[in-house]
């Protein structure tokens, strides 16, 4: 029988619904199994720890073969809003948090928020900018020091 899983880290490189739910959901299923998480947000994925995006995450229409919509149809003016619209409603009746609360729900069982040092600059990013349960903004070998000894998951 394999070791049980004690850590895990995970990296949110999408700044979109269908991007960074899974990495929510992993990280809150771990923290309520006792397990160890850091979340490591990183390119569009730090919208999610952004004071003044994390509020505004869409869907993403275009080329989501998921929502089996033509890409010219996704990319009509006023669909993105209205598919967002439509999936946070269905995640409100099935008691789903929204980012925001979900990235503080998340916080307050102890799991780690890091944002990435390369992304940060790169954005033009500083811990002002972010909210206030993260805990810092670290490189990339820093984040790999977190880490040792658990589980990478990269969504």
């Amino acid at each position: 029988m394999p070791d049980p899983i004690e850590k895990v880290s995970i990296i949110l490189s999408k700044g979109s619904l269908e991007g960074l739910y899974p990495g929510l959901i992993m990280a809150n299923g771990a923290r309520a199994e006792g397990i160890e998480a850091n979340l490591f947000f990183t390119f569009f994925g730090l919208d999610a720890i952004h004071q003044a995006r994390h509020d505004h995450i869409k869907l993403a229409t275009v080329g989501n073969p998921g929502l089996h919509l033509a890409t010219v149809a996704g990319g009509l003016p006023g669909v993105s809003t209205a598919m967002t619209h439509y999936m946070n409603h269905k995640m409100e009746a099935l008691d789903i948090p929204s980012i925001p609360e979900f990235v503080e729900m998340i916080a307050d069982t102890g799991a780690g928020l890091y944002g990435c040092k390369a992304s940060c600059d790169l954005f033009d990013l500083a811990m002002e900018d972010l909210i206030d349960q993260v805990k810092d903004i670290i490189t990339v070998g820093e984040f790999y020091e977190l880490a040792a000894g658990g589980q990478i998951i990269f969504t």
